[in-house]
């Protein structure tokens, strides 16, 4: 793998995709330092063209003493005798011209080498990237907490990060996680319309914005406009893309059907149905259960989640059970705590690790979701396949 620190976003989507492969694109100081830090078998830092060159030559002295074996390959738009002996001196192994794409990939190359020579290693083949589990979050009315429940699944599931979790907005015309997340919105699936055609890992991974360890995001466009050009087939090449980096996708979705919502519930390993214990709610949710099973996405990967469980509005679980004919998987509970977590754009997991609703978010990644998940394998590929060459 290689990280690619470079702040332009343009830049780094280029970058992404020149070098191929598995590839970290951050854009910020403190996202390189936790990078550097989370993954301390990485072999390759590359420093792109808008990158401080006195940064680079920083991480590039520090890291050659504590990380011998990591390299240091710095992109210049111009290279000058002064910065390539600066370079030189504080241990950067190359610096090459950042528009010649045959020379980048030649100096990675050459580095990943003197690397792999350091470490006595031997140069692994290639394994079949594991697929991703789809974990998809979808209501059927708004204001019923679907993205609060999608951005905290995607901080508990990736615990702390022990595993990697890609947390997808596709709510496309009023997308709330990166406001949520108080993540700032300089890329995003918008910026994949116009690589509509080679859409890769690379690319995608070059969109992302990190989070936290292990939850990097793929926002919302800004405005409903860019929203337009966002259609079934992208959405498709996206999350086979994403699916491709991460132990679990999360996405987030709009409180109705639309084309990039049925492509995403169809790749979906664990559908999270969530419902507010109102009479609207309920059968709004009944309703898109239906259409589901029409659609022959069957109830076996399906959980449904009561939000605000405990509210006192006159409906027992048996009533709330009997309107959506099917039996609750999950219960969260109600908190002024977690409008004010909302706020501070911070999820509730993270404010407040041992709040009941926090408890509740939890034990549903750890249990029903992970359960599910881990049951889909062959047979949910075997169902999909079935369900595709049926139409």
């Amino acid at each position: 793998m290689t990280i690619l620190f470079e702040p332009n976003r343009q830049w780094s989507a280029h970058l992404a995709a020149l070098l191929g492969g598995n590839v970290h694109a951050v854009g910020q100081l403190a996202d390189l330092q936790r990078l550097l830090v989370d993954l301390p078998a990485e072999p390759l830092v590359v420093f792109g063209p808008s990158a401080p060159t006195s940064v680079a030559l920083e991480v590039a002295a520090q890291q050659r003493l504590q990380r011998p074996a990591l390299g240091v390959v710095l992109l210049r738009e111009r290279l000058d005798m002064e910065t390539m002996t600066q370079a030189l001196r504080a241990g950067v192994r190359e610096a090459v011209d950042a528009h010649d794409a045959t020379a980048v990939r030649t100096a990675c190359s050459r580095s990943l080498e003197v690397s792999r020579q350091l470490t006595g290693a031997v140069a692994p083949v290639a394994a079949p990237p594991a697929e991703a589990k789809i974990v998809t979050v979808f209501s059927a009315k708004g204001g019923c907490g679907k993205s609060t429940l999608a951005t905290n699944l995607a901080v508990c599931l990736a615990d702390g990060g022990r595993r990697r979790v890609c947390l997808v907005d596709l709510d496309l015309a009023f997308g709330d996680v990166g406001i949520m997340l108080q993540l700032s919105p300089d890329r995003g699936i918008a910026d994949l319309v116009a690589s509509r055609d080679r859409v890769d890992p690379g690319l995608v991974r070059a969109l992302l914005t990190s989070y936290a360890p292990g939850v990097d995001v793929l926002l919302a466009p800004v405005g409903p406009t860019e929203a337009e050009r966002i259609d079934r087939d992208l959405v498709v090449s996206v999350l086979a893309a994403v699916r491709t980096m991460a132990d679990y996708v999360v996405i987030d979705t709009p409180a109705h059907f639309t084309e990039g919502v049925l492509a995403a519930l169809d790749v979906t390993d664990v559908h999270v149905l969530v419902a507010t214990p109102d009479v609207p709610a309920l059968k709004n949710l009944r309703i898109a259960m239906d259409m589901l099973d029409l659609l022959g996405l069957g109830q076996d990967n399906r959980l449904v989640v009561l939000n605000r469980s405990d509210a006192k509005v006159g409906l027992s679980g048996a009533d709330i059970e009997r309107v959506l004919q099917s039996r609750i998987n999950g219960h969260i509970p109600s908190s002024r705590d977690v409008p004010i977590a909302i706020n501070r754009g911070r999820p509730i997991v993270v404010e407040k690790p041992t709040h009941p609703v926090s408890k509740a978010i939890r034990d549903l990644a750890n249990g029903a979701i992970a359960q599910q998940a881990a049951g889909r394998g062959g047979r949910w590929q075997r169902a999909r396949a079935g369900r595709a060459g049926g139409r």
